[in-house]
């Protein structure tokens, strides 16, 4: 008891000492729930290697001991950030010292290993297959990018989510009634405040257990005897947290895949949104402007033609204004496009072009729309033929601007809105004008 007093080792983090223990605290993640493919792996008694895929703070080191406890194997880690090949083989050789002098496996845990580029990752393999050690890696990327195929093959990829609202109030309670392994005695925190905090957490586990502690920091700097935190006294508190971006990562095409598709949509609210999402998480506003004039033209197209106009002012606004006052020209940018009418027409064409010329619809450019500036080529033909458009009334003549082989190939076809609703009405015009003139060719204008 007397030890236990006056032991003077400073404690664990909160995150570290409430940390699950089995893998019934391992709350909000369907992908521990008994009727999950892992859960039923596990049931086998055998413990697989595996992928362990998900945002910071959604338990995947919690997960990767629970399995080590399970199969009752040694739990070696390290970070993918700090090592290399080297490492791994000196791993690898304990690993195997340790199952030749006590008969026990080892659980391999890898944090970050998207880390690891593709040749690094082959390292694990023979490793893998013949037993030597389980392999957990654990990646906040999306694995088919950033694992190499064969290494993805022999693994189980188990995705975790970002803890839902309800599973972080739920360990922010226990971490309040927890004697043993919560907060200090005596401190604790109103549900509305717990809330908040589970708010301001975005799903990451970690991140509130930290802001938790932080707290009853700053609030025993003011007064030492403990007390009850209530909501107000967390926003006074509580410092300005960042908000999750990796701008090199899949939270970074996450978040501009959802503004182009609220672009797309016609949402200026969740354009707007997203838009201030990645600026306020320091995304660069020319990579948005970048992205923004893109949708400009394949989403908007022809439907707006002042869509881009608007993207380039905006280009050269924000040039002129910098930041802050910038930001509201992209902004701006944002709702324009998000209200403009929607045509991809073009940009399908233009698509729909390229395929067929990468098929093979390669072919020579007929004779009578080449020109011909010298006396040879005009003796070759050349410009033999032509008609010129501004010869008649209507500004339109009779004669095929394509190779024989694709006459009367379309690939753009304008769609019923905003200025392509002109558009189309003018080709149809042509046409028929095209039509009247084939049918009484002795009234063409000559």
């Amino acid at each position: 008891m007397t030890a236990e007093l006056f032991d003077s080792r400073p404690r664990a983090p909160l995150a570290e000492r409430m940390r699950p223990r089995c893998f019934e605290e391992c709350v909000g993640q369907k992908a521990l729930e008994p009727s999950a493919p892992l859960a039923r792996v596990l049931a086998g008694g055998h413990v697989p290697s595996l992928l362990l895929v998900g945002p910071p703070g959604c338990g995947k080191t919690s997960v990767a001991r629970l399995l080590a406890g399970r199969g009752q194997l040694e739990f070696r880690a390290f970070s993918a950030v700090l090592s290399g090949v080297k490492e791994v083989r000196e791993e690898v050789a304990l690993a195997r010292a340790l199952r030749v002098s006590e008969g026990r496996g080892t659980l391999l845990f890898v944090d970050e290993i998207h880390r690891f580029n593709r040749a690094q990752q082959d390292a694990f393999l023979p490793h893998v297959e013949d037993g030597s050690i389980v392999l957990v890696g654990a990646t906040t990327e999306n694995p088919s990018f950033h694992v190499n195929a064969a290494l993805l093959s022999r693994c189980l990829v188990v995705v975790l989510e970002a803890l839902p609202a309800e599973a972080l109030m739920s360990l922010a309670r226990q971490a309040c009634v927890d004697a043993e392994r919560g907060l200090e005695q005596g401190w604790d925190f109103s549900l509305e405040a717990l809330a908040l905090l589970a708010q301001v957490a975005q799903g990451d586990a970690r991140s509130l257990f930290n802001q938790m502690e932080s707290l009853v920091a700053a609030a025993a700097s003011e007064q030492p005897r403990p007390w009850r935190l209530d909501q107000a006294d967390v926003q006074r508190l509580l410092t300005r947290r960042v908000v999750a971006h990796d701008r090199a990562g899949d939270e970074h095409y996450g978040q501009i895949s959802a503004l182009h598709k609220a672009v797309r949509g016609g949402d200026p609210d969740a354009a707007l949104y997203w838009l201030a999402r990645m600026l306020h998480a320091g995304e660069d506003p020319n990579y948005l402007l970048r992205r923004l004039t893109r949708m400009a033209a394949e989403d908007i197209g022809l439907a707006d033609p002042s869509a881009l106009q608007m993207a380039s002012a905006a280009t050269a606004g924000f040039d002129l204004l910098g930041r802050p006052e910038g930001d509201l020209l992209i902004a701006e940018l944002a709702v324009y496009l998000a209200t403009a009418p929607k045509s991809n027409a073009a940009y399908m064409a233009f698509g729909a072009v390229q395929q067929d010329i990468a098929r093979g619809a390669v072919h020579p450019v007929p004779p009578h729309l080449r020109n011909a500036p010298t006396p040879f080529m005009r003796q070759l033909g050349l410009g033999k033929g032509y008609v010129y458009p501004h010869d008649f009334d209507e500004g339109v003549a009779e004669q095929d601007y394509l190779p024989p082989a694709l006459k009367g190939r379309r690939w753009y076809s304008p769609s019923p809105f905003g200025h392509e609703k002109e558009i189309a009405r003018r080709m149809e015009w042509w046409r028929k004008v095209l039509a009247e003139r084939s049918a009484h060719p002795e009234q063409r204008d000559s």
